[in-house]
């Protein structure tokens, strides 16, 4: 999950609304892609050619009434505007597709319908939970609830790669429903081209990999998108000097649920859409369009590719990162989660309690990680661990640094505080929680105790955890395996 933090789910605004897939409402139960599985979302404002359109945008009604188009008018500007998307791209339309008007309450239909086809109960407690260990969501929030009432109110448009249909809603103007078809419309290209349902399964189960392909997938329809409004004015993706996608965003606060959402819902919605769209623009130069089936056939394979195309096109991956624990823990711990953040899901985490200008570098620095997530069957306890790999020695020194505190500011009743050099650790009513970095790597442990702690840094063999001040006479701790968190402190006799 994002885990990908996990839960991630897509749309992008357009005056009035959104348009979407259906492969990004399926994700909209995952808190994401980390990947963000957070459903993926984000607004666009250059449609029409005006950056902060959108951001003047009123609450959506609950259920607006339709507009005069046409099914005819409206079948004859699809027809058109799939012509442009075919032009610009250069992929031909292989077989009919389906294009029809829908209401709200068909769309919000449509939502949920997607969301129960794509995770089980189940499975979508276990992508909340982890959004919720890393500190992005709060404690128990409401995540499906809160995911369908946000896509009703803002999508406009979606495509569906399964009925290899198009949808729009039924309460926009014409003029402004042609912006949305460019979008979806050149989904349901690469769909014919590259069956892009089982394209973005193909990264799975890495939530980190998936996120890139879907930033990949939405930034290209982004990138299409820009060349339809660019029409007629000599100008294209291709061709523009670079430009920073957030002025495009205005007001991402301007409807009543985006301003409730928390921060990171905000930034998972908005990052495939924006950071896809740069990755787009540069990895298809100097080529162009003709360049776009070469993307596909090597797909970028992280959000740090993502976040810096130079090290896609020099074919940088990261370091593969080995992480167990089920046979330390007693039987009623249950492994929710076993997946990677990516840089994208290591900047979200800090963000929450650093600041940005300290975040940002800071995430920069990763070279590969992956998280464990447990769950006591008894207690509902969580316990966290998570294996972090960085670039450089002086970035894993100041990550242990800036991590020892974003971890007292998430645990605020915390006691017993121990810091050592590359060492840190104290006690929260909900376990221990334990940071020890040696050389590149760096290990966290939240919710277990420090006997569990010390067989998991043995096992990875990242040097001896300094013992605690121990008074005289007393000797250094061995470990018993538990019931509870797997191992106990004993002192021999």
């Amino acid at each position: 999950m994002v885990p990908s933090v996990a839960v991630v789910c897509r749309f992008r605004g357009l005056r009035r609304g959104i348009c979407y897939s259906e492969k990004m409402i399926s994700k909209s139960s995952r808190v994401a892609s980390f990947a963000l599985r957070l459903p993926i979302v984000a607004l666009w404002l250059l449609a029409t050619g005006s950056v902060g359109a959108a951001a003047q945008q009123a609450a959506a009604p609950a259920m607006p009434p339709p507009v005069s188009t046409s099914p005819a008018e409206f079948a004859q500007a699809a027809d058109e505007v799939l012509q442009n998307m075919s032009e610009i791209t250069g992929l031909q339309l292989r077989a009919p597709l389906r294009k029809t008007l829908r209401s709200r309450e068909d769309i919000r239909a449509y939502v949920i319908r997607q969301m129960e086809e794509d995770k089980d109960p189940a499975q979508r407690h276990a992508d909340a939970k982890s959004a919720e260990a890393f500190g992005l969501l709060p404690k128990d929030f409401d995540l499906d609830s809160f995911m369908v009432d946000l896509l009703t109110e803002q999508i406009t448009g979606l495509y569906d790669p399964k009925a290899q249909e198009f949808y729009i809603a039924d309460w926009i103007p014409l003029d402004d429903q042609r912006p949305v078809m460019a979008h979806e419309l050149t989904h349901a290209l690469e769909d014919q081209h590259f069956h892009i349902d089982a394209w973005l399964k193909a990264a799975r189960p890495n939530d980190d990999a998936e996120l890139a392909r879907e930033s990949f997938l939405e930034g290209s329809a982004m990138a299409a998108m820009v060349d339809y409004s660019l029409a007629g004015t000599g100008q294209t993706m291709n061709n523009m000097p670079e430009f920073d996608p957030s002025l495009l965003t205005g007001d991402l606060g301007s409807t009543p649920l985006l301003k409730k959402a928390p921060p990171f819902i905000k930034d998972s919605l908005t990052f495939p859409y924006f950071a896809g769209m740069t990755f787009t623009a540069a990895v298809l130069k100097p080529a162009g369009w003709p360049a776009l089936g070469k993307i596909f056939a090597n797909p970028p394979a992280t959000t740090q590719q993502i976040l810096h195309p130079a090290l896609y096109k020099a074919g940088h991956v990261p370091a593969k990162i080995d992480l167990s624990l089920e046979t330390k823990l007693g039987k009623d711990w249950k492994k929710l989660d076993d997946n990677f953040l990516g840089e994208f899901g290591l900047l979200e985490v800090l963000k929450q309690f650093l600041d940005e200008q300290r975040a940002t570098p800071l995430a920069a620095a990763w070279e590969g990680d992956r998280y464990l997530l447990f769950e006591n069957q008894k207690t509902q306890r969580l316990l966290l661990l998570m294996r972090l790999h960085l670039a450089k020695l002086e970035q894993a020194e100041r990550f242990f640094g800036q991590y020892s505190e974003l971890l007292e500011k998430k645990h605020p009743q915390h006691s017993n505080l121990l810091r050592r050099p590359n060492f840190f650790s104290f006690d929260t009513p909900d376990g221990g929680v334990f940071l020890r970095c040696s050389n590149l790597d760096c290990l966290v442990l939240e919710g277990g105790d420090r006997p569990l702690f010390v067989e998991v840094n043995k096992e990875l063999g990242l040097g001896m955890v300094p013992e605690p001040d121990l008074k005289p006479g007393t000797a250094p701790t061995k470990t018993v395996k538990n019931a509870d968190i797997g191992a106990r402190s004993i002192a021999p006799r």
